[in-house]
């Protein structure tokens, strides 16, 4: 399927500080800020939608519940005036919340996906939003994951999440592009 940008919405999800605090396991991506950054800039620039994503936890104490300093997107990620949010409370950004009726009221074919973490509000996004139909892309290069423990007394790398992530959904679940072409096209 070609891509027609034009009804392509942006969509940035959980882009927030909570993720930067120490209670958060090593991340990976030293290029997550810089690249997001970069796909904001140039949906606004060309006047494409952008829909936000933020996490609204509802656990008792969490560093994303509403409030608290960590459910603030990280600097640059705010929304501007006229720029829809959705609020979720669980992994994917379609459950529980208005996101789906919003990309039909826009018209849109596509939904651009990054943010943190790969391999869970990204990734389960980008798998529900493919099980309802749209085409779904993921800018791998503007997500950024945790390094987890693996059940068995190590550790799996951050890394490591990410690239099993971006094959499993590369492969089932949507189209897998880079920062730069998403710049270019």
């Amino acid at each position: 399927m070609t891509v027609d940008y034009e009804r392509a919405v942006l969509l940035p999800i959980d882009m927030q500080q909570a993720f930067d605090g120490e209670a958060w396991p090593r991340r990976w991506n030293k290029a997550v800020d810089g690249n997001g950054l970069a796909l904001i800039r140039r949906w606004r620039e060309t006047g494409r939608p952008i829909i936000h994503v933020r996490h609204d936890s509802v656990t008792k104490g969490s560093s994303l519940a509403p409030g608290s300093a960590g459910n603030r997107f990280r600097p640059g990620f705010e929304p501007l005036a006229g720029e829809p949010m959705v609020s979720k409370s669980v992994n994917s950004a379609f459950i529980g919340t208005d996101l789906d009726l919003r990309l039909r009221r826009l018209g849109a074919r596509h939904v651009i996906a990054f943010g943190i973490s790969t391999d869970m509000c990204v990734s389960t996004t980008i798998r529900t939003g493919a099980n309802m139909g749209w085409d779904m892309m993921l800018a791998a290069d503007a997500c950024d994951c945790f390094e987890l423990p693996d059940g068995m007394g190590g550790t799996i790398s951050a890394e490591a999440i990410h690239a099993a992530h971006v094959a499993t959904l590369g492969f089932e679940f949507c189209r897998v592009v880079t920062t730069a072409e998403l710049i270019r096209a």
